[in-house]
Order: C-alpha cells, then structure tokens, then sequence
C-alpha cells in the first residue's frame, strides 16, 4: 500500500508546477490513464474476440438448424465451436476485471488515516476545495466546505455527476444501437449467462454514478476518468 502512497505522492510532485493544489487529483487522472493503457491491449483483443463471433454467425444458424428444438444439444455445441475457435464471450470482462485492484488501491489509500505506521498525507490533498479523501455525504452535510452542496466542493461533485451522466448516455445509445442489431450474437444469447450480462452491460454506466456519490472523491476521480476512457475506447475499436 505504502508502494502505491509514494507512486502517487511523486506523480504529484511532478505535477505540481502545472496543477498546484490540485496536484495529487492530476495524479490520479494519469495513474488511471496508466492502468488503462497497461489493460489496452486485453480491450483490443476484446474487441477481435467480438469480431469473430459475429463472423461466426452462419455456422451458428446452421447448428440451429441442426438441432432444432433441443436447447441444451444447441448450447452445447455452440461452446463447443467457441473453444474450437478460440473464441471466449467471456472475454470482454477480463479488462473491466483487471482495473478493479488498482480501484480498490486508492479507496483504501484515501480511506486509512494511516499508511505504513505514519499520518496519511494523501487525505490533505484537494480538487477546488474538495478533499480527495471526503465522500459527498460530507458536501451534503455540509462539511468540507461544501456549503450544504453548492459551495465549491459540491460544485466539484455536480460536474463529476454531468461527466457520468453523459458517458452513460452515450455508452447506453451506443450499445441500444449494436445490440438491437441481430449481430448482437445469436451465439452469444445462447451461452449461459452471456444473454443476461448483455441485456444489463448498457445500463451500467448509469450505477457508475452511485460509485461516485459514495466512495471518497480520489476513487471516484478513477472511476469517471477509467469510464470516459472505456466509452473512447469503445468507440474507437467497435466503429
């Protein structure tokens, strides 16, 4: 923990000149656009894995065919043909998976008081006013000069909100659009599980905006910059 407190101090340090106060949420944002590039090429091959189940497509109709009305018979060699592709859809979750240590790194860092036996200097740090480590429970109570949620703190909160807000929107439009398409995979519906987890990908952006509101404001800076880099991302490999 300790390791990631000094990466974070001294990527502050070096940003100091160009963000002053607001160093150490600089920080984040690049400590976060390093995790992402460190994921990138697992995205990539995410999307070639989804490329080639599309391509798949006809000899999944003709196994349809084949098997008729038994469901299970169907399933069965639906996997079959993915494992002998080597097509896993399962693997669009890996790179959403992956990021969760480093998110569960900093909740901790600016959750603890204490790193290593010594006092949390990472807590002193803020964004216009709001500590890295407050929630917005504290804005609404009207501590951390929150002003009861419109004061500068508050102001902070409401614009990370309008980011998530409209990265959900986007992603939710973008996804109603593919996956209204039949190409949103006969054989991926028929996978267990996969059906359901396509049906709710589109609407999870939007519970992006509860991570927000509750974790403290350094993770949740992750959050909304790793979520913007996802709906670029996403944009840019599945055109």
């Amino acid at each position: 923990m300790s390791v990631f407190a000094g990466l974070v101090e001294q990527l502050a340090d070096l940003l100091q000149p160009f963000f002053h106060a607001s160093a150490a949420a600089a920080a984040i944002v690049l400590f976060t656009a390093l995790v992402r590039l460190l994921v990138h090429p697992l995205s990539r091959a995410a999307a070639r894995g989804q490329r080639a189940r599309a391509a798949l497509q006809p000899r999944v109709a003709e196994l349809r065919k084949r098997h008729g009305k038994d469901q299970e018979a169907f399933q069965k060699a639906v996997l079959e043909l993915h494992t002998a592709e080597k097509v896993s859809p399962l693997s669009g979750c890996l790179p959403g998976l992956l990021q969760l240590p480093a998110f569960f790194v900093l909740y901790h860092l600016f959750s603890n008081p204490t790193i290593g036996g010594h006092g949390n200097g990472l807590l002193s740090h803020e964004l216009f006013g709001a500590p890295l480590g407050g929630r917005w429970s504290d804005v609404l109570a009207g501590g951390d000069g929150g002003g009861g949620g419109f004061g500068s703190a508050g102001l902070v909160y409401l614009a990370l909100f309008a980011v998530v807000a409209a990265v959900a929107t986007a992603n939710f439009l973008r996804a109603r659009r593919t996956a209204a398409g039949a190409v949103a995979s006969e054989a991926d519906q028929q996978v267990p599980g996969v059906g359901a987890v396509t049906k709710v990908v589109p609407y999870l952006s939007y519970f992006t905006m509860i991570t927000v509101a509750v974790v403290p404001l350094a993770a949740a800076l992750y959050v909304v910059t790793s979520t913007t880099w996802s709906a670029v991302e996403r944009a840019v490999l599945y055109r």
